[in-house]
C-alpha cells in the first residue's frame, strides 16, 4: 500500500497517478471587449484517456456565477480571443456541418447557438488578434507557391495523395521544439466580408514559431516581430509595422545589437510597448528592458533600462499611462505597474505566486489574470489597482476536481561560496518531524535563465511528498528574478557556480533536523538534466540521479539543437569543452535514470543515446544499476496522459529501490 505523507493511506489526485492525470488543467485567459465575460482554457483527458484535450470555459468577471463549459467538441479547442460583439473565437479541427475538416478559425455567438467556421486553413491558425472595429488578423502557414488557401489546400492535397513527405531546405532553423518546419512557413491573414486575404505572402523565416503581433486599434496597422538572418546560420527579431490595406511594411526598430519582443500597441495607436533585448554573447548574458516607439516611427526609449528584472506579458492600461507587466522576482513573479511618462516601476502583487495572461478590463479599474504558485494551481483571479485579490470562479471547482495540498511550503536559504544570497523553495510531508526525519530529492529547474516559481504538472513536488519526500527546488546561479549579475555569476560557466549553488543549497537543507541527510537524490530536466550529469560525474554523495532531456555532450549538442545559433551566441567550442558532463563519465558511481523522447529537437535523442552507452560500457557484466525510459512519441516534455503516469511511476519506483531501499518493482504499463 502507497502511504500519504501523514502516514494516512494515499488518497486525492497528488497520491494517485490516475487522478492526477485527470485533475483539470487551465491555461489561458481572455477578456471581451466590454469586458464582461472572461474564457479560460481547460486540458483534460479525452475518452480514451491517451491525449489531452482542451474545451473553452467562461468565468463571470464579477465572481457571482460558476463557471460554465462553453466548447465540447471531441477535438478539443484554443481559446482566441473575442470579436467587438461578444462573439467567442477559437481554433479547432473539428468538421464542419457539411464534413469538411482541418485546422480553423471559429466564431461562437455571444448569444448562444452553434459556432460557424471562419476561416478554414491547412496550416493552423494562431496569433489570433481583433481590434475594436472587427478587423481580425492571424498567422497561418501556407506552402510556398500558394497564393491564397484554396491553393494552399490544393498543394497540400496533391503532396498527400503522392505520400511525399520531403522538405527541400534553404535556410536555418529547421526544427522548433518537437515540431519539423517546412515546406510551409507563416504568413500573416486578415479576414475581413470579402473572407481571407494574404497581407505578407511567402516570407520565410520572417514570421517564425517565437513570434508575435498585436493589431492597432483602428485595425490598419500589424506590429509584429520579423526575423531577418545573419551570418553563420544565426537571425534575429527586428519590429516591423505592416499596412492592413496594401501589405506595405515598414522597419520600426533594427538594430545589430538588440532584439525585439512580445509588442503592444497602446489604446490610442501611437506608440508600441516592446521588450527589447540587448543580445548575450560569450561574455555577456545580455539584458531585457520595456521600450516604447512610436507607431509612426521614431527611436525606441527605454523605460525600464535601470530596473535589474525582465518584463514581459505586456498589457496597456485604458488610458495609455502605465503599462503592466509580468517579472520574475525571487522565486515569485508578481504583476508590476511601469508609468509610461518616467519609467517608476510599482509592484503590484504582493503575494508568494506566479501570474500570467493579464488582461486589463476597459474601466481600467482591474487586472484579470491566472495566478499559480508552487502550492497553487493556475486559477483566475481579479486584482485591483492598490493589490486587492479577488478569486474567480475556478472550473475545476466546478468539476469537483480540485488540487488539496497535504504538506508544508517553505522558503529556504544559504550564501554561496562568493557571498552572495541563495534562496529555494522546500515542500515537505506532514510526518517530517524533528524526531522523524525525511529523506530529500533535490529538484534543479531548466532553462537554465530561468525561475521556479509556480505550479508544474510535468514535475510537481506534492506527488513526491505525497510518497513521504521533501523536495528542494533552488534557483542557482543563472537563474532569473536575482538581477542580471546573478545570471552572469553562470555565463559561460554552467559547471562551475551553479553546481556549487546547487550543493551549498543542498547542505544547508540538510543541516535540518527534519531531513534525513543519509538518504537523498538529485533529479533535473533540460538543463536540470545536463547539471544532473554534472553532479553525477563530480560527487557520489546522492543515492539516485534522474536525467531527463538531458545534455550529456555539450559540444555536440549546441550544433545538433533546434535553435544551435542561440546556444552558440554562449557556448563556444572551449567554453562548451570546458563544461561537457560527458568528460567525467568514468567518474559516475551513481544509479542514474535516464529519460528521453525521441521528438525532443531543443536537446535531440542522440544526447540520450551517447549517455546511456557510455553507462552501459563502464558496466562489466553489461548489467547495472542505470535505467533508460525511452519515449518514442513525446519531446522535450511528456505530455500524453498515460505517458504522464509513466513517467512518475518509473521515477518513483527508481527512488524507491536506491534511496528507500525498498526491492525494485518495474511499473505494471511496462509490461
Amino acid at each position: 500500500m502507497i502511504f500519504n505523507a501523514d502516514t494516512r493511506p494515499a488518497a486525492g489526485p497528488l497520491a494517485d497517478l490516475d487522478a492526477f492525470v485527470r485533475t483539470p488543467q487551465v491555461a489561458g485567459l481572455w477578456l471581451s471587449r466590454a469586458g464582461d465575460r472572461i474564457t479560460v482554457g481547460v486540458s483534460l483527458p479525452d475518452e480514451s484517456g491517451t491525449r489531452y484535450t482542451r474545451s473553452l470555459w467562461e468565468i463571470d468577471p464579477r465572481g457571482d456565477r460558476p463557471a460554465r463549459r462553453l466548447t465540447r467538441g471531441a477535438e478539443g479547442e484554443v481559446g482566441a480571443g473575442f470579436t467587438p460583439s461578444g462573439d467567442v473565437l477559437f481554433t479547432s479541427p473539428r468538421p464542419g456541418p457539411t464534413g469538411e475538416d482541418g485546422p480553423a478559425l471559429w466564431s461562437l455567438p455571444a448569444g448562444g447557438g452553434d459556432p460557424e467556421a471562419l476561416a478554414r486553413a491547412g496550416g493552423g491558425v494562431r496569433g489570433v488578434v481583433v481590434s475594436p472595429e472587427g478587423t481580425v488578423v492571424f498567422g497561418s502557414s501556407l506552402l510556398p507557391s500558394a497564393v491564397d488557401l484554396d491553393t494552399d489546400r490544393a498543394l497540400r492535397n496533391r503532396r498527400s495523395d503522392a505520400c511525399v513527405s520531403a522538405v527541400l531546405h534553404e535556410e536555418f532553423p529547421i526544427r522548433h521544439w518537437d515540431r519539423d518546419l517546412g515546406p510551409d512557413r507563416t504568413r500573416l491573414l486578415t479576414l475581413g466580408p470579402a473572407g481571407v486575404r494574404d497581407l505578407t505572402g511567402h516570407v520565410g523565416r520572417a514570421l517564425g514559431e517565437d513570434c508575435v503581433w498585436d493589431l492597432s486599434p483602428d485595425g490598419t496597422t500589424v506590429v509584429t516581430m520579423w526575423a531577418v538572418a545573419e551570418p553563420g546560420g544565426s537571425q534575429r527579431h527586428t519590429l516591423v509595422a505592416v499596412d492592413v490595406a496594401t501589405g506595405t511594411r515598414r522597419v520600426l526598430a533594427d538594430d545589430p545589437d538588440h532584439e525585439y519582443d512580445a509588442p503592444r500597441v497602446s489604446p490610442d495607436g501611437t506608440q508600441v510597448a516592446v521588450v527589447v533585448q540587448r543580445r548575450k554573447n560569450p561574455e555577456d548574458p545580455g539584458d531585457r528592458w520595456l521600450g516604447v516607439v512610436p507607431l509612426a516611427g521614431g527611436p525606441v526609449r527605454a523605460l525600464t533600462r535601470d530596473w535589474d528584472r525582465w518584463p514581459h506579458s505586456i498589457r496597456w492600461t485604458p488610458d495609455g499611462s502605465r503599462i503592466v507587466v509580468v517579472a520574475d522576482h525571487d522565486g515569485r513573479a508578481p504583476l508590476w505597474l511601469v508609468s509610461v511618462t518616467s519609467g517608476t516601476v510599482t509592484r503590484l502583487t504582493a503575494d508568494d505566486a506566479a501570474y500570467s495572461d493579464p488582461c486589463v478590463s476597459p474601466d481600467g479599474e482591474w487586472v484579470y489574470a491566472l495566478r499559480s504558485a508552487i502550492d497553487a494551481p493556475p486559477t483566475p483571479v481579479r486584482i485591483a489597482f492598490d493589490g486587492s485579490l479577488t478569486y474567480l470562479p475556478d472550473p475545476a471547482a466546478a468539476l469537483g476536481m480540485t488540487i488539496q495540498i497535504r504538506g508544508r511550503l517553505e522558503e529556504v536559504s544559504t550564501t554561496a561560496e562568493d557571498g552572495t544570497p541563495l534562496r529555494g523553495w522546500l515542500t515537505l510531508p506532514l510526518s517530517a518531524e524533528d524526531d522523524c526525519p525525511v529523506p530529500l530529492l533535490l529538484w534543479i529547474h531548466g532553462g537554465p535563465v530561468l525561475s521556479r516559481n509556480n505550479w508544474s504538472w510535468r514535475w510537481n513536488p506534492w506527488i513526491a511528498v505525497a510518497r513521504g519526500y521533501a523536495v528542494l527546488m533552488p534557483d542557482p546561479a543563472l537563474s532569473t528574478g536575482y538581477g542580471v549579475e546573478f545570471i552572469r555569476r553562470g555565463w559561460s560557466a554552467w559547471g562551475e557556480t551553479p553546481y556549487t549553488d546547487l550543493m551549498a543549497i543542498t547542505d544547508a537543507a540538510l543541516l535540518r533536523p527534519d531531513i534525513d541527510a543519509t538518504r537523498t537524490a538529485a533529479m533535473g530536466g533540460s538543463f536540470g538534466g545536463y547539471m544532473a550529469n554534472w553532479i553525477a560525474g563530480h560527487t557520489d554523495r546522492f543515492a539516485a540521479i534522474v536525467t531527463h532531456a538531458s545534455v550529456w555532450d555539450l559540444d555536440q549538442s549546441t550544433d545538433t539543437a533546434d535553435i544551435a545559433y542561440d546556444f552558440r551566441r554562449e557556448m563556444t567550442p572551449a567554453v562548451a569543452e570546458a563544461n561537457s558532463p560527458h568528460h567525467f563519465a568514468d567518474a559516475i558511481k551513481t544509479p542514474m535514470l535516464v529519460i528521453h523522447g525521441a521528438r525532443d529537437y531543443r536537446v535531440p535523442i542522440n544526447e540520450a543515446l551517447r549517455l546511456w552507452w557510455d553507462l552501459s560500457s563502464r558496466c562489466n557484466d553489461g548489467t547495472g544499476p542505470h535505467r533508460f525510459l525511452f519515449f518514442p512519441d513525446e519531446n522535450h516534455f511528456v505530455l500524453a496522459p498515460n505517458n504522464v503516469k509513466l513517467w512518475y511511476a518509473t521515477v518513483l519506483a527508481f527512488l524507491a529501490h536506491h534511496v528507500l531501499g525498498e526491492e525494485w518493482h518495474r511499473p505494471a504499463l511496462l509490461g
